[in-house]
């Protein structure tokens, strides 16, 4: 997704249009490119780790997916967030991947991510009505973020994830 800035903000097929940039990590807010830095190998790891143990205990129907382009609002100007996880239905639509056929996102924070992560990204999931939002940050800290009619509640936990919202699961967050 190189290219020229763009002096307009983005909609959904201009997004689309810009095609796959494999050397950095880019989203779309409002309208607007956000190019962050691929993850580090120990970032890469925890989503593995995350991912792995997700797969081994999702009920029947659902399935995890990295780091996927997820239209949070279609609308010009648009949002596309790419979550280091998510959880879906499988019989939802191959692509795009919407808002609405997320039951759960993760992301792990990076250095340069915190406040998008805790305030940004949870805004605008709270928003587009996804369910469950994890945030893991570099001490090993998962805060479960679940929606409720006034916005997320959070649970915090440490060392591992014992739940049984949105599904039961127990995730060891050693590392």
């Amino acid at each position: 997704m190189s290219g020229p800035a763009h002096a307009h903000l983005l909609s959904l097929d201009e997004w689309w249009a810009l095609g796959e940039d494999q050397e950095v990590r880019v989203e779309l807010q409002e309208g607007v490119r956000i190019v962050s830095p691929r993850p580090r190998p120990a970032h890469a790891r925890v989503v593995l780790s995350l991912a792995t143990q997700l797969s081994g205990q999702l009920p029947a129907g659902l399935e995890v997916l990295i780091e996927v382009d997820v239209v949070i609002d279609p609308h010009t100007p648009a949002t596309v967030r790419v979550p280091d996880l998510i959880v879906r239905r499988r019989s939802a639509v191959e692509f795009p991947i919407t808002a609405d056929q997320v039951v759960l996102a993760i992301e792990v924070m990076s250095p340069g991510s915190r406040r998008t992560d805790r305030v940004t990204k949870s805004s605008e999931y709270a928003e587009a009505g996804i369910p469950h939002y994890w945030i893991v940050d570099e001490d090993g800290v998962v805060t479960a973020l679940d929606l409720t009619s006034g916005g997320y509640l959070a649970t915090s936990f440490t060392g591992e994830v014992v739940t049984s919202n949105p599904w039961p699961m127990r995730i060891s967050l050693k590392r």
